[in-house]
């Protein structure tokens, strides 16, 4: 990857179909979020979102969420992941997902996953995947992770996914409490964490962990950024300007909507390069020349 060329580095790409049509998610969920977000169904597949990024001089992390064991879902295949990026290494960085309840067995794959197919980092959703991030079930796939030097992305906050089914489809907004990330920045120090989203309802709960823990980062996915809370700007603006990253929540809000909106954002000038790549760069391993 020519990370000198890229204009912007997307933290935060969902890949919800594969190459037979099976869906990340089940229908049910697929409907709810779509309607939460005002977005239709369109499922672009690993070969079109390679091109959708180059095309517009961009990376973009990319993974699907594992969730088998708490729905029964079949997840996608993180070895498709994996070999896609490995054909399109210009455009995707590969996320592995592995649901924390396949325990010692979940860890020894992701090592795998990381070692031998090239996967850069981990995603969690703890609301969809049924674990607080601090109860101790991750640990063993976070071990690998600090061993290896591969970031860990958290969801933070509300979810549209379940949005306006009956119980919300069963899913805990607390577990998605950035808070609970906190344990986990104490007890894995040299692991590179990303709270993904504004975490409303917690969002300055968000910046205190920012704030206090080294390597924990915030991306900005999920929301439109004129939708921002004041707090979060100001925070981007300051003391968190090397610790945020654009991210778009592709393909249910695309990156052309989220730059077209942050272009309109009080961002001082010498923080939005930072925001864009320059802050990921750091956070993934990634290496520029120059």
């Amino acid at each position: 990857m020519d990370v000198d060329a890229l204009t912007a580095i997307d933290v935060h790409a969902h890949v919800e179909i594969d190459g037979h049509g099976h869906r990340s998610l089940p229908d049910d969920f697929v409907e709810a979020s779509a309607k939460y977000f005002g977005a239709d169904h369109r499922t672009p597949g690993l070969a079109e979102i390679a091109s959708y990024y180059r095309e517009r001089t961009m990376a973009a992390v990319v993974f699907t969420v594992d969730i088998e064991a708490s729905t029964g879902h079949p997840t996608l295949s993180n070895e498709d992941i994996a070999e896609a990026a490995a054909e399109h290494p210009d455009a995707l960085i590969p996320f592995a997902s592995v649901d924390p309840a396949k325990g010692k067995a979940g860890a020894r794959r992701f090592r795998t996953l990381v070692e031998d197919r090239g996967m850069r980092g981990i995603k969690f959703h703890p609301s969809l995947q049924g674990f607080a991030p601090n109860d101790r079930s991750a640990y063993p796939l976070l071990e690998v992770a600090q061993e290896l030097g591969v970031p860990a992305l958290f969801h933070t906050g509300q979810t549209g996914i379940g949005a306006g089914l009956p119980g919300g489809g069963g899913i805990r907004l607390s577990l998605s409490n950035p808070m609970l990330l906190d344990d986990v920045a104490v007890d894995f120090p040299d692991l590179t964490i990303i709270m993904a989203h504004p975490s409303f309802p917690w969002q300055d709960e968000a910046l205190a962990v920012a704030t206090h823990k080294p390597k924990v980062y915030i991306d900005l996915s999920g929301w439109s950024p004129k939708y921002f809370p004041p707090q979060l700007v100001r925070y981007a603006n300051t003391l968190l300007q090397d610790k945020v990253l654009f991210g778009s929540d592709f393909p249910l809000i695309t990156p052309d909507r989220w730059l077209a909106d942050f272009a309109q954002l009080e961002i001082k000038d010498h923080v939005r390069p930072k925001i864009l790549k320059e802050n990921a760069v750091k956070a993934l391993g990634l290496k520029e020349t120059r």
